[in-house]
């Protein structure tokens, strides 16, 4: 009995380290079950067997590889008070993890329309949380274009546009950003200039 769960769970290992592979190199639009099998070394009735849909395959694929990368850490930044300080700090962690991610974050975004409406949802939700940790000390009332400039700041197009797209450093596009939060944040919310 021990045996048979020790080898379904390689089995399911397997099926979700090829999907992870798959989504990395071809994007989740061009991953298929057949793909998928073929790589995994098992049949397509085995990984629907552990599969029964995109969604839970796709869920599992992606714990498998979050659990294997150092993710921003948003609790951190709330800590640090100045609202200028809290976006560099937030900015650098997170653009750290989307050049270490990168390829797997551009077929994940690049194929968003394929993506099951959970993952949308939940990709969507870190987002705006991620914008919201570094709105929250500029106070309560934050002009529409603020709240607009740090939803562009945290999005990973806005990072790849301008590191991988026009060839800036991170360091160079999180001040290119935060200067650009400066621009319009309320005057008596801001930093002042260093």
């Amino acid at each position: 009995m021990r045996q048979r769960a020790e080898s379904m769970a390689e089995t399911r290992l397997r099926i979700v380290e090829a999907t992870s592979l798959l989504h990395e190199s071809v994007g989740p639009a061009h991953t298929t079950i057949s793909g998928i099998a073929e790589r995994a070394g098992v049949t397509r009735l085995t990984v629907y067997r552990h599969f029964p849909d995109d969604e839970s395959l796709f869920a599992a694929c992606s714990a498998h590889w979050t659990a294997q990368q150092r993710l921003p850490d948003p609790a951190a930044w709330a800590g640090v008070a100045d609202p200028e300080e809290r976006l560099r700090v937030g900015l650098t962690d997170l653009y750290r993890f989307y050049r270490a991610g990168e390829p797997m974050l551009r077929r994940i975004y690049g194929d968003w329309d394929c993506l099951p409406a959970t993952i949308q949802a939940e990709l969507s939700r870190r987002d705006v949380a991620l914008r919201d940790v570094l709105l929250e000390p500029f106070g309560p009332s934050r002009p529409k274009r603020l709240v607009a400039v740090l939803g562009h700041a945290v999005s990973f197009w806005t990072w790849r546009s301008l590191c991988i797209d026009n060839g800036l450093t991170n360091p160079s596009a999180v001040s290119a950003m935060t200067a650009l939060a400066h621009a319009v944040a309320p005057a008596e919310r801001r930093s002042p200039r260093r």
